[in-house]
């Protein structure tokens, strides 16, 4: 049986569940397809601006009774150890995604969104409409797709996306601890040779560290916890954290091949958000919100087609444009802070000059956040 709806998201992380509560908001018909049944958790700086609070807000999403941990304050340190800290100039909050997705689902849930915890194979496009298979053979039909699935997924090489064919040379590891001398108010960003970590408490009280490594710097020991006593513990501040923190998770959660590539927005008539249309380097501390932000731009896009004010060009052409207008400058500093601060030389000449001038500091910082979501 084939089963249609307005809306079919592949993927139900920030992006797709955002997309799925304005739209259902909105009076469409939504499907959600996503492989794990939630809460469940995923490698993320678990860090979100407060820029998207204003809009979930407008959304229904109780971000009141969350839990999660107001952040005010961010440290830096170089590889050697040298270090700053300054006030962010909008501030953020501390939340797992195992809480943050599972919040947003529980409310598309209540909002009437259908959900089928599967993988997608294959999403096709023909005559004004998806097909959509499921490796339980099961096809969905829609008028609009929607691919927040996020950094990478066979579905890329499936659409053929220029990005997939090139070599991906990060990883991702993440896991949870215990530390009380964490302060409860920052976010921190610690580099150590070849790659650079985030910590920064939880709604329950725990600090999430997660890291990004290049390849050519862990398959040296292709293993976590060496990498960590040999190379990321070389950083102090990251060698007194580990030294003294108790892990919670009976290992870490890792990710390969994570692309900073140039993506589309717009592939195959499929609207790309989050992490699937373009990815920001964590250390700038911006990609949940970047993901929830481009599923506002997306769901407002769809909305407008699914009433008929857009066709489809026109869709796609706008939505393109808009994105490219919101995230274009961020992903390029983005990309530009990571070459600096993986030069160790350069970025110990970066650290003092913003040690220097905490005004500079907060300057990137804007560069690579936005302005509260005006709704």
């Amino acid at each position: 049986m084939v089963i249609c709806y307005d809306v079919i998201i592949v993927g139900g992380g920030l992006a797709g569940l955002t997309a799925a509560i304005h739209l259902s908001k909105e009076k469409h018909s939504v499907l959600v397809l996503e492989k794990k049944p939630y809460p469940h958790h995923k490698v993320c700086g678990e860090y979100v601006s407060n820029e998207i609070i204003p809009y979930l807000k407008v959304l229904g999403v109780p971000m009141d009774s969350s839990k999660a941990v107001q952040i005010d304050n961010l440290s830096l340190s170089t590889a050697s150890g040298k270090s700053t800290h300054t006030k962010l100039p909008l501030g953020g909050i501390g939340i797992s995604r195992y809480s943050f997705d599972h919040l947003l689902y529980q409310k598309a849930v209540v909002n009437g969104v259908q959900f089928a915890f599967e993988s997608v194979t294959t999403i096709e496009f023909e005559e004004g409409f998806f097909e959509v298979r499921t490796e339980n053979k099961q096809t969905y039909t829609s008028k609009i797709a929607i691919g927040a699935y996020g950094k990478r997924s066979p579905i890329d090489k499936r659409l053929n996306r220029n990005f997939i064919q090139q070599k991906s040379g990060w990883l991702g590891v993440k896991a949870h601890y215990v530390f009380d001398e964490f302060p409860e108010n920052e976010v921190a960003l610690h580099n150590f040779k070849g790659g650079y970590g985030g910590l920064s408490k939880t709604e329950t009280g725990a600090v999430n560290f997660c890291y990004l490594a290049s390849y050519s710097s862990f398959q040296k020991l292709k293993n976590v916890e060496d990498f960590n006593e040999k190379v990321v513990a070389r950083n102090p501040f990251l060698n007194d954290f580990l030294g003294k923190a108790t892990p919670i998770f009976n290992e870490p959660l890792t990710i390969a091949q994570i692309s900073f590539e140039q993506k589309k927005s717009v592939e195959n008539h499929i609207l790309m958000c989050g992490d699937t249309a373009g990815l920001i380097h964590p250390l700038c501390g911006n990609g949940m919100a970047m993901a929830i932000h481009s599923a506002k731009i997306a769901s407002e896009h769809v909305d407008r087609f699914l009433k008929d004010a857009f066709n489809r060009e026109q869709l796609e052409t706008a939505y393109k444009k808009e994105w490219q207008k919101t995230f274009r400058k961020r992903l390029w500093m983005g990309r530009q802070l990571q070459s600096l601060l993986l030069n160790e030389e350069m970025s110990n000449l970066a650290l003092k000059a913003v040690t220097t001038s905490p005004a500079l500091l907060r300057k990137l910082i804007k560069q690579t956040h936005g302005k509260e979501i005006q709704c």
